[in-house]
């Protein structure tokens, strides 16, 4: 029942991630919006010294993947900025499908011009699904590690994919994987023992100075098995979401959409030292 509900879910937020897309124009310089984040005049406060960066997942864009958690924090004193990347042409609203080294430069760029902005010298990163891992990328091989001070991953693929076993498939269709490659390369490299990840996680899976929080979910049917979101290394917290509210069935997409619980958990990472135990009520 749980499993069958959860598919449900992940059809439910889809349909809803679509219709957004369809009617919330998302565009590549990531526009101020009604409801607060975006706005390159906040400056951060005492309370919260850094900017919050998004970074939106696969199929993703700068608005929709981020209507629940960018006014959660805006509400809670947070200068929040969210950007487009991985752009195709000619494919409107569904982002991240570039190859995953090009976004992690889209990323370096738009995190500098956040600093610039806001006057902060760290900003903090909220990455979603492929968000969590090129974030990653970015810190190693973009510049990016003297820049964040944390890092939240909401289901990230850090060690990749295999869609329940899908992508064991592929040698079996002849030329399935060189299209794959050519049309969508952020697919590609997020398929475990790709090229990205192998350099990626070579040398250790953390950066020194950088705290990393990895919120996963057993009922994730997409970064498949959902532990290879976890991180090893110093400094780092990984948690499941069920571990801290039994009865949440969030799959890949509601985790980032609009789980009140994993916003609450990232909220605790942003500022560790007003952490509240998060549970199935917190909100």
């Amino acid at each position: 029942m749980k499993l069958r509900w959860s598919r449900s879910l992940t059809f439910l937020s889809a349909l809803a991630l679509a219709f957004g897309a369809a009617t919330v124009p998302a565009a590549a310089d990531a526009p101020t919006v009604s409801s607060g984040w975006n706005n390159y005049s906040c400056k951060p406060s005492a309370a919260h010294p850094r900017p919050v960066v998004l970074v939106h997942g696969t199929l993703g864009n700068s608005i929709d993947n981020w209507l629940g958690l960018a006014p959660y924090l805006v509400a809670r004193g947070y200068c929040v900025f969210s950007l487009d990347y991985g752009q195709l042409p000619g494919v409107p609203f569904f982002h991240g499908l570039g190859p995953v080294d090009a976004s992690a430069g889209q990323l370096a760029a738009y995190v500098d011009r956040v600093l610039a902005a806001t006057g902060a010298p760290k900003a903090d990163l909220v990455g979603h699904s492929q968000g969590g891992m090129m974030a990653r990328v970015y810190m190693k091989f973009h510049g990016g590690a003297d820049k964040v001070n944390a890092l939240v991953g909401l289901a990230p693929d850090n060690h990749g994919t295999d869609l329940d076993g899908l992508t064991h498939l592929l040698p079996y269709f002849p030329g399935a994987k060189k299209y794959l490659d050519e049309l969508t390369p952020g697919l590609s490299d997020q398929i475990v023992g790709s090229d990205v990840l192998r350099r990626l996680n070579e040398g250790g899976d953390t950066l020194p100075g950088v705290h990393y929080t990895v919120i996963a979910t057993r009922y994730d049917e997409v970064v498949t098995p959902y532990r290879s979101a976890f991180l090893d290394g110093p400094d780092v917290h990984n948690v499941v979401l069920q571990d801290l509210c039994a009865i949440d069935i969030s799959e890949h997409v509601a985790i980032g959409l609009a789980d009140l619980a994993a916003f609450h958990e990232t909220a605790n990472a942003l500022d560790p030292a007003h952490a509240t135990p998060t549970t199935c009520t917190s909100g």
